[in-house]
């Protein structure tokens, strides 16, 4: 069992059906079968060993399937890089991973060089039409299954997926091959997709390797890679009926925008079967309205990279059971996927009781290794076989979770603690409103006050407003913000949530201590 055998086998299933896509054309599944052959020899007429790491830093483009695959036919490490990583986050990451060799994209090939030269690692760049670069070097390798294809054992390492750093330097998720082929059945469960299925990979490569690539290259599906350097809604839509997709996963704030711009009754997303949406909240009577503009077509995963992202499942089923009675479930993050256990627990580690918050907890046989290279995080996150997400939640009796927001996140005003999500959520239901964020801020008689940091559809909106509507919709006068700043978007980092970090860093001069 291993992730390059997947490629084989389906090429011999569906040898001339399409198994990837680009805006600048397919590969079939033989095609990418040779390809990823070539690649794998290739690395290995370099000099790169079985178990040594290859990184790739590259926006999203049809050669990060052949690179992966030929990577997990040589018995190499795949490492994905986020092309929006700052040179100080992937120095780190270069640090840590020890890549024997990174391919590059020509659009990234100077930030490849800065990072990669001072370490002594070669660049191999995809775009350089010479005889050395990508493709000249690939088509001359030998286009017969290498060596090593039945060679590499479940237990052997696989990839790293490097985390984007929220809550501090981005860490290195372990996994080996065993852990991802168990999970990527049960993301095909989740996801509904089989063979027929064509997924567009809307958001960095490099955080859907387990989630979206894996999967699809086991059934046979075909993967659609298309620019993720920002999102513009009709472009989205755009390539959503050139490619015929039938799959795609978004971000809570890319929904949102879709919102704004499709209007009711559209079919311009009439083609999706499936659209699974996750990594940061969503609120509530969005997650409502995106169900009553574009129908049950939707799921959300709850997770996190150390449990290959998916822990919970809210499904199309219980979106629809939101809108027939039980409302309360557009706030829930789902009950557990297969194969998952799920706990929220005390600071004792004992299960606390239903609609009592606590820690949220996972344990599943395709769960990290580890952190790679970082026994102390290690130790500290994979605690007696448990997974700690460092997120509160409440579950319900029908084991339903409700996220009430992370532990770094949460806001201790006068001594009472205030989840930022809470006021979000209300604040979200302004019509004006397009993002908001709610932050604790420095203030010498409460420790700290509550801010909210809003982008607006209009200039219509005085933000003493915001506060007015605050209270008219329920919110209690504790947790009714002291402050609320306007900008013209908020941060995000490289996978596309709202960095809280950084808005933090600029209203505190020290580390803030929760």
């Amino acid at each position: 069992m291993n992730v390059g055998l997947t490629v084989t086998r389906s090429a011999r299933r569906y040898p001339d059906r399409v198994a990837a896509f680009d805006d600048t054309g397919e590969l079939t599944w033989v095609e990418l079968d040779r390809r990823s052959n070539q690649v794998a020899h290739l690395l290995a007429d370099m000099g790169v060993d079985r178990g040594d790491r290859v990184a790739l830093l590259a926006p999203n483009r049809l050669e990060v399937c052949e690179v992966l695959a030929g990577v997990a036919k040589a018995g190499m490490v795949y490492v994905g890089l986020n092309f929006r990583l700052s040179a100080t986050d992937l120095s780190h990451i270069l640090g840590n991973a020890e890549p024997s060799v990174i391919i590059a994209s020509a659009d990234l090939a100077d930030l490849a060089h800065e990072v990669a030269d001072p370490a002594g690692i070669p660049v191999l760049e995809l775009d350089d039409p010479g005889q050395e670069g990508w493709a000249a070097r690939r088509d001359r390798a030998a286009t017969t299954d290498p060596a090593t294809l039945h060679e590499v054992r479940p237990e052997d390492e696989f990839c790293i997926v490097y985390t984007s750093g929220t809550t501090g330097t981005p860490k290195g998720v372990w996994f080996d091959h065993s852990r991802v082929m168990q999970h990527a059945p049960v993301a095909c469960m989740e996801y509904e997709i089989d063979h027929t299925s064509r997924y567009l990979v809307a958001i960095p490569h490099n955080s859907s390797v387990n989630i979206t690539l894996v999967p699809c290259m086991m059934v046979g599906a075909a993967v659609g890679l298309v620019d993720s350097r920002g999102f513009d809604p009709q472009s989205f839509v755009d390539a959503v009926a050139h490619h015929r997709a039938t799959h795609t996963y978004l971000v809570p704030t890319q929904l949102y925008r879709l919102l704004d711009r499709i209007p009711a009754g559209s079919t311009a997303l009439d083609g999706l079967v499936t659209v699974g949406y996750g990594a940061a909240p969503m609120a509530p009577d969005k997650a409502r309205a995106l169900v009553e503009r574009f129908g049950p077509i939707f799921v959300q995963l709850y997770g996190m990279a150390e449990v290959a992202s998916i822990g919970t499942m809210l499904r199309k089923a219980d979106h629809l059971a939101a809108l027939d009675g039980r409302p309360e479930l557009f706030g829930s993050a789902g009950q557990s996927s297969y194969l998952m256990d799920v706990r929220v627990v005390d600071a004792d580690g004992r299960d606390v009781d239903t609609g009592e918050r606590g820690e949220v907890i996972f344990a599943a046989p395709y769960m990290m290794k580890g952190y790679y290279g970082e026994p102390e995080r290690t130790a500290q996150t994979l605690v007696d076989g448990w997974v700690r997400s460092g997120d509160i939640a409440t579950v319900d009796a029908d084991g339903f979770l409700y996220i009430v927001d992370r532990v770094k996140d949460i806001i201790i005003r006068g001594g009472y603690n205030i989840a930022p999500s809470e006021v979000e959520a209300v604040i979200h239901r302004h019509p004006d409103v397009l993002e908001v964020a709610v932050i604790g801020v420095p203030d010498e008689r409460w420790g700290e006050a509550i801010e909210a940091v809003v982008a607006l559809r209009s200039d219509t909106v005085d933000l003493p407003d915001l506060q007015t509507w605050c209270t008219q919709e329920g919110l209690s006068s504790l947790k009714v913000p002291e402050t609320v700043v306007r900008v013209d978007s908020l941060p995000k980092n490289a996978v596309g949530k709202i960095d809280k970090a950084s808005l933090r860093s600029a209203r505190w001069s020290t580390d803030r201590q929760v």
